[in-house]
């Protein structure tokens, strides 16, 4: 097996001072001249520092080594196996170097009734700070944020001149779908799988959810609609407001744009620490 030399623990960046994580699709991820190589099937060659990526993202048409595999597991970098383009999140390998902490505190959180509906209460004031939501559960959370959100949706068609009438899609009968539903659902897949990325490179548990209890990623729909307002809203808007007949490829190219600009890499972990206090 080609040699990678083990990074020293102690060197190792947490998740929030790493890199964005990055996307590849179409080639080969092994270990050469002890580092991991990127060899595209276009014949681009990037020597990749995975020590400092907070996750690897592998598209379609992509295969990884298992000299390449051990490496990230070495340097605590997450690998992610995901649709084109970041559009779906299929599956994550475990880090074994990882301490299990925030995980083992996950689970004591979502089991205790107390803690769980405080951190529920965290998250709705953090998307909706005015609110006054003291002794109210979390299915009473649940009904207010659906009345705000509905609210939002037709602001945001408002503000950028989108008719909306309503958030209405059918996944097996996607073309009958209108362009706005379409624009949202792809931004919001897209940041789903971002926000997987990083919840699992922090330790967290994607299926333990706090106001999200269906489907296999709860927790990421809990800490995504944290900020869809200001970044897949934003910018399945947006660019229907510039073009009507917009491709998927246009809202996730803004989508990319409003995510940086909010330096959403670095404030979405912080964010989830001061949750999970």
């Amino acid at each position: 097996m080609p040699i990678f030399e083990k990074p020293p623990r102690e060197t190792l960046a947490p998740a929030k001072e790493r890199w964005t994580p990055i996307y590849l699709e179409h080639g080969r991820l092994e270990v050469d001249d002890s580092s991991v190589k990127w060899i595209g099937a276009d014949r681009t060659v990037i020597r990749l520092p995975v020590a400092t990526l907070s996750a690897i993202l592998l598209g379609p048409g992509t295969t990884i080594t298992h000299a390449a595999i051990k490496a990230c597991s070495d340097s605590n970098t997450p690998v992610c196996w995901v649709g084109e383009q970041g559009m779906r999140f299929y599956s994550f390998g475990v880090t074994p170097t990882h301490a299990n902490d925030n995980a083992r505190k996950h689970a004591e959180y979502f089991a205790s009734k107390i803690k769980r509906v405080e951190i529920a209460r965290k998250m709705f004031l953090k998307r909706f700070p005015q609110e006054m939501i003291e002794g109210k559960d979390v299915k009473e959370l649940r009904g207010m944020e659906g009345k705000r959100i509905k609210a939002l949706y037709e602001q945001m068609g408002y503000r950028y001149g989108v008719s909306w009438k309503g958030r209405n899609y059918d996944t097996s009968h996607w073309d009958v779908s209108d362009g706005i539903n379409k624009a949202v659902s792809t931004a919001n897949a897209c940041f789903y799988a971002l926000c997987s990325s990083i919840i699992c490179s922090m330790g967290y548990l994607p299926q333990l959810g706090f106001i999200h209890v269906a489907g296999t990623l709860p927790f990421v729909y809990d800490i995504a609609d944290i900020y869809k307002p200001i970044s897949t809203l934003e910018a399945a808007f947006e660019t229907l407001s510039i073009n009507k007949n917009a491709k998927e490829e246009e809202v996730i190219s803004l989508l990319k744009k409003k995510i940086e600009e909010k330096d959403l890499i670095k404030k979405i972990p912080n964010d989830i620490e001061e949750l999970m206090k």
